[in-house]
């Protein structure tokens, strides 16, 4: 099959929409974390300041304040003979790079685009990017994720190319820090409120109808834990150190069972320091998320 690859990034232009949080959110968005702290929760609290990492939400929220939809239509790449099935698309990978501490509140504009389309053989990838401007028309955040569609390959495209900023979990020795969040039944149910109304985190008969034995809790869920825990046992809990952080998502979890975040120190260059991460269920010793994060070190210039 002829691939035209030009064309195929064509046919998604990129698409200009609007998003905003407040106070509010920011403190729902803790509580469906289930981070304790006060500083997260508590606006009156003096030092007061938002979870670095919720943009990472926001866009399936954008200005509302309500319950959203869930399901709208949404743009794919058209490639010759292939069809997408949203039933079958997976959310496989995540990242987010803060290129500014986020503001308490505030309207932004947010620019979304393709950045690749990829052909696994049995699967097409989709990576996808947004960038969270801010007041100033400034970049702000940037966020990156990649979607698998199954039964959707074999088309002809390109291989998706390693990543120079991926770094493996160090085999040779233990992790340096250890934090474990135990998933409350009703996790999945709070955390929804911040913007993901998807029936599979909520609806028993939607999650068997698709093979789960139970509703599942969001991957970006599992994804915030993660990231506070790097975020507390790496910088203090400081959202102005956190810089980045990029994963994959490797099982679904459940409510009720409990996260085990392995770290591991790969790199301190005196600025910054990199983190390799593994998490995994406790109840399984199943890995269900693994990457690399990146804060400022201690003393650094922020």
């Amino acid at each position: 099959m002829s691939v035209n690859l030009d064309a195929i990034m064509a046919s998604v232009p990129a698409k200009t929409s609007r998003v905003s949080w407040n106070r509010r959110d920011l403190i729902l968005y803790a509580l469906g974390l289930g981070a304790p702290e006060l500083k997260f929760t508590y606006e009156l609290d003096k030092d007061f300041s938002p979870l670095p990492f919720y943009p990472l939400c926001v866009g399936a929220k954008g200005e509302s304040q309500d319950v959203v939809g869930f399901g709208a239509a949404r743009s794919w790449p058209k490639i010759p003979g292939v069809t997408f099935d949203v039933n079958k698309l997976l959310h496989g990978e995540q990242a987010i790079e803060i290129l500014k501490p986020i503001p308490l509140e505030g309207n932004f504009k947010t620019v979304n685009r393709t950045s690749g389309v990829y052909d696994l053989g049995k699967a097409t990838v989709i990576t996808n990017e947004s960038i969270i401007y801010d007041k100033d028309d400034q970049p702000m955040v940037r966020l990156e994720g990649a979607s698998f569609i199954r039964d959707a390959g074999g088309w002809g495209g390109p291989r998706r190319p390693k990543d120079p900023r991926d770094v493996d979990v160090p085999k040779d020795r233990k992790p340096d820090k250890v934090d474990s969040h135990y998933i409350a039944p009703t996790q999945a149910m709070l955390y929804r409120l911040s913007g993901d109304y998807n029936p599979l985190h909520a609806d028993p008969k939607v999650a068997t109808s698709v093979g789960f034995k139970a509703p599942i809790l969001h991957g970006l869920c599992t994804y915030g834990h993660c990231s506070r825990a790097i975020l507390k046992n790496y910088a203090d809990n400081d959202y102005k150190r956190f810089k980045s952080i990029r994963g994959r998502f490797l099982t679904p979890v459940f409510p009720g069972e409990t996260l085990e975040h392995n770290m591991w120190l790969v790199n301190n260059d005196g600025s910054n320091l990199t983190i390799a991460f593994q998490t995994k269920i406790k109840e399984r010793n199943v890995p269900c998320l693994s990457g690399t994060a990146v804060v400022k070190a201690a003393g650094a210039k922020i």
